[in-house]
């Protein structure tokens, strides 16, 4: 291996083009190549020394890194051929677009130990472990109820550019709530059922453009969560966090809220709120805002994913892990189609959230 890593971007949509500027500016890294059958190489805005071109194994083969930023449906494929060649791959979430194909990925991964880093990005925020660490401490006592909103208004040209996003498995379910559903994970631990309704009016697609959810985690918190990309609103971490300044930004929302027995913490302002006696409603609240910084969690995941290919170290977020957000993804799809409470299968080989 090379004193620069060489890293191949597979996919030069919008997410494709952030790891791209990210790994042109890494000082590890080199741009060696971008990987899409429709990137006109004349018009491609890379390095001069980036070769563009539609062949993946043909890249697979000169490059010590893969980033896969692809529409969802070509995940499997493109993460079983980097295992195949024993690239280090980071694939964009979801890690598939359905569970046999991320099952597909865990067994090929496992059995091959090639690292394989998931792009749930969030869980390199710094607010993101802020917040799980306090609620780990018992700063709000045991958390017992949560609220989450992925509130946002995707515009025209975002469906115009990339009609995949009007059809089933396109929408805000399985590109954006797998994040919140991650971040959840991350925050209060495993989701064990689920309960679902969407809509599809507003636009007319054929995939859901809002949705409500009701959750049960393991240790028995219940919680509720809506979702929406035709909302004009901000309560979504996108526009809350300020990590990335394309987004508007509305420092004085929260995405998140958790209360315990003790307190109650919103996510991402940090604001805790929490009694120093007596827990009752008659009693004032103690309030605080947690201390942290921000930071590109995009980058931060490409300074792990240089960890991982460098010293082979853990990805933060694996496969296997990745699967059981795609499974919880996968049940509020069966329960918004039946209307049924909806149990969400845990993988007993794997650590669990707490």
């Amino acid at each position: 291996m090379s004193p620069t890593l060489r890293i191949a971007v597979v996919g030069a949509g919008l997410i494709g083009r952030q790891h791209a500027r990210r790994v042109m500016n890494h000082p590890r890294m080199e741009l060696a190549c971008v990987v899409d059958p429709y990137l006109d190489p004349e018009e491609a805005a890379f390095g001069p020394d980036t070769v563009v071109t539609a062949d993946l194994e043909e890249a697979l083969d000169e490059v010590d890194g893969v980033i896969f930023a692809t529409p969802n449906a070509l995940h499997r494929d493109g993460a079983l051929a980097a295992i195949t060649a024993g690239v280090p791959a980071l694939v964009e979430e979801p890690i598939a677009d359905t569970i046999k194909a991320a099952e597909q990925i865990v067994t090929a991964a496992e059995a091959t130990d090639v690292p394989v880093l998931i792009g749930h990005h969030r869980r390199h925020s710094p607010l993101l472990a802020a917040a799980a660490q306090a609620i780990a401490s018992g700063a709000i006592g045991e958390p017992v109820a949560v609220m989450g909103s992925a509130l946002f208004h995707k515009p025209d040209d975002y469906f115009d550019s990339a009609p995949w996003r009007r059809q089933t498995g396109g929408g805000p379910i399985l590109i954006n709530l797998i994040h919140d559903m991650d971040d959840l994970r991350t925050l209060r631990g495993e989701i064990v059922r689920v309960q679902a309704t969407t809509s599809n009016p507003t636009r007319g697609f054929q995939v859901e453009d809002t949705a409500t959810i009701t959750f049960t985690f393991a240790n028995g918190a219940l919680g509720t969560f809506i979702v929406s990309d035709t909302a004009a609103s901000a309560r979504s971490w996108g526009q809350t966090s300020r990590e990335n300044p394309s987004y508007a930004a509305a420092p004085d929302e929260n995405c998140y809220h958790i209360a315990g027995t003790r307190g109650s913490l919103s996510i991402p302002t940090l604001r805790l709120r929490t009694y120093q006696g007596k827990a009752s409603w008659w009693e004032p609240f103690t309030t605080t805002t947690l201390e942290t910084h921000r930071d590109d969690p995009l980058q931060l995941q490409l300074e792990h994913f240089d960890q991982v290919i460098w010293e082979r170290v853990t990805p933060l977020v694996t496969a296997r892990d990745s699967l059981q957000s795609l499974r919880v993804i996968h049940a509020v799809f069966e329960a918004a189609r039946t209307g049924l409470l909806v149990e969400v299968p845990l993988d007993l080989t794997a650590d669990h959230h707490v």
